[in-house]
């Protein structure tokens, strides 16, 4: 995994901590939150103030994040915002630190000139062995405080000040004048300067979890549903569950909520771009099993390889040039049935607040796209890194840092933003479907 590391590719945009003061600041959080410190003195840290080398040194990559739930966290500035979140369990944490950080910005960024900030994003469940509890999670509370107590104080502070102006005789009580300078030596002026963070509770109705081999849970939507990327987990209280293997129901499920839109029928993008994207990264596969080195290969290149191997390339690759030249008014609509290896290659997340969790799906459903795997679902992509050989390794690497790592926002934005739709889209439902369901009465 060198090569991801050293291009930025694997443990990027991490906060480098090399400053004494904040590394003391760090182990008092850290022994506060796990009774633990640590030995670095020039260490990285995630959003989360995880860092792989603590990982490595405690031999404890969960020593933030016990038992994969209420992940702890320690902030040393808010610069963290921009981090991403190592080894997440569940797709919501990064999202809901990120918010909490940009809502009490000036708040975190005052706190943490001083002191480190400690906290943890709580929900009623410690323990997620039986996947029954994955769905006892519906709101995250963060609950944080500087090491030394700063808000705790400040809360205690304001009480004392209130008394001190409402009570009778609380001009003569040198008590408690005495208790509110002792508490303002600590906190400052907190009549003029409140410190207070919002109290931040943030709903998680749909996510993806790693737990029990990665499940992806939709119980927001209309017609809700849990698709595993293994096999099938039994005991779920939820209506629907399915694997990614049963391509038929997980289409049609994305499709009756609205999830989804086809490629080539999205606006504001370039789709034949995209499409032939997707062809060069299957040629790039077939090239691997050919043993081909593919060291510097341009995408004029990958079309030789594809003339040279046509008779090699799959189904996905002439299913998507089909679409590219329905695209380019070369043929007719190409009919793409959802048992298609091809199929989950035409689609994208539509304009929904789930579109994240949704390409995340289906990077999955279709992983022969390098691309989208590394960007909505790291953790899979690296899984799948280990096993390409040495010179798919080089080419993925190269054209992620040339493709992707120059202009990240502007990735994203070709390949997932949204413009507005022409109109607004219409339910989608039925007398049977409001009945039984849209799987019919199957219940697993």
């Amino acid at each position: 995994m060198n090569r991801l590391i050293q291009s930025g590719l694997m443990f990027g945009n991490l906060i480098h901590v090399a400053s004494p003061a904040l590394v003391e600041r760090y182990n008092r959080a850290l022994k506060h939150l796990t009774g633990k410190t640590t030995a670095q003195t020039d260490f990285h840290i995630d959003i989360s103030g995880f860092s792989p080398e603590i990982g490595d040194e405690l031999d404890d990559p969960l020593y933030l994040n016990h038992n994969g739930v209420n992940r702890q966290f320690i902030l040393l500035t808010t610069q963290q915002k921009t981090a991403p979140l190592l080894d997440a369990k569940f797709s919501t944490s990064r999202d809901i630190l990120r918010q909490f950080i940009e809502a009490n910005e000036s708040q975190l960024f005052a706190l943490t000139a001083k002191d480190a900030v400690a906290g943890e994003l709580v929900n009623s469940v410690f323990d997620v062995s039986n996947p029954e509890r994955l769905f006892d999670i519906s709101n995250i509370t963060i609950e944080a405080d500087t090491t030394q107590g700063t808000l705790r104080d400040a809360d205690k502070l304001a009480t004392l000040v209130d008394r001190f102006k409402t009570e009778e005789d609380g001009w003569h009580d040198d008590v408690l004048i005495a208790d509110m300078i002792t508490l303002a030596k600590r906190t400052g002026d907190v009549v003029r300067n409140p410190v207070r963070l919002r109290v931040n509770t943030f709903k998680q109705e749909n996510f993806h979890t790693s737990h029990f081999g990665g499940i992806y849970v939709f119980r927001s939507v209309e017609h809700p549903a849990a698709i595993c990327a293994g096999d099938a987990v039994p005991g779920m209280p939820i209506a629907y569950t399915f694997t990614l293997r049963d391509r038929n129901k997980v289409a049609k499920f994305l499709d009756l909520n609205g999830l989804v839109e086809p490629i080539v029928k999205a606006r504001g993008i370039d789709a034949s771009a995209i499409l032939r994207q997707k062809m060069d990264f299957i040629v790039v596969d077939v090239a691997q099993e050919a043993e081909i080195d593919l060291t510097g290969a341009t995408r004029r290149d990958i079309r030789t390889l594809a003339r040279r191997f046509s008779d090699r390339l799959p189904a996905e690759w002439h299913a998507l040039s089909h679409q590219v030249r329905w695209s380019e008014g070369e043929a007719d609509w190409p009919r793409i049935a959802s048992d298609h290896p091809a199929y989950f290659y035409t689609l994208r997340a539509s304009d929904t607040p789930d579109a994240e969790l949704v390409n995340m799906l289906l990077s999955e459903l279709s992983p022969k796209d390098i691309r989208q795997l590394y960007i909505c679902h790291k953790e899979a992509f690296y899984a799948a890194y280990r096993g390409w050989t040495d010179t798919k390794q080089a080419y993925v690497v190269d054209f992620l840092t040339r493709e992707y790592v120059a202009d990240k926002a502007g990735a994203r934005e070709a390949l997932f933003g949204h413009d507005a739709p022409l109109e607004e889209p219409k339910p989608i439902r039925d007398d049977v479907i409001a009945r039984v369901g849209p799987w019919g009465a199957v219940r697993r």
